[in-house]
């Protein structure tokens, strides 16, 4: 059963639904989304809206999907899906700014059907931190 499939009349804050949703994902680390995605087993999936993207930058490779169009765009079969989101197996790693929203859009994920869905832990700033490739904003390349 789904974490979001909770039972009828049972109200949850957001701080015990993140952790149950997180007892159900394998989170990874920053180091360790950088190597599965170099080694062609991952596709990092950057759901930062645009002002932080703008702010900080872009992780190379790394599709960028809103929050809001995520399942839209990465259910193998929706018909708006992007190209990358090919099958169930596809190991999606998501990210977003610090690691919160990400697990609950995992769960989503999970709920169509792509069992290998997971996030990064702490998110862009946390890969950022790591030390690992980011694309700066034209506005700090100056």
């Amino acid at each position: 059963m789904a974490v979001s499939e909770e039972r009828s009349g049972e109200h949850v804050g957001i701080d015990e639904l993140l952790e149950r949703v997180r007892s159900e994902i394998d989170r990874i680390s920053p180091t360790a989304a950088h190597a599965a995605y170099e080694a062609g087993d991952a596709l990092l999936v950057d759901t930062r809206y645009a002002a932080l993207r703008d702010r900080d930058g872009l992780i190379p490779g790394a599709l960028v999907v809103e929050r809001n169009e995520l399942e839209w765009r990465l259910d193998p079969l929706g018909s708006h899906r992007a190209p990358e989101a090919d099958s169930h197996d596809l190991r999606v790693v998501v990210l977003c700014n610090e690691g919160y929203a990400s697990s609950l859009a995992v769960d989503s994920l999970r709920r169509l059907g792509l069992h290998r869905a997971t996030d990064l832990i702490g998110g862009f700033q946390a890969w950022k931190a790591a030390g690992l490739p980011v694309l700066l904003p034209a506005a700090t390349r100056d």
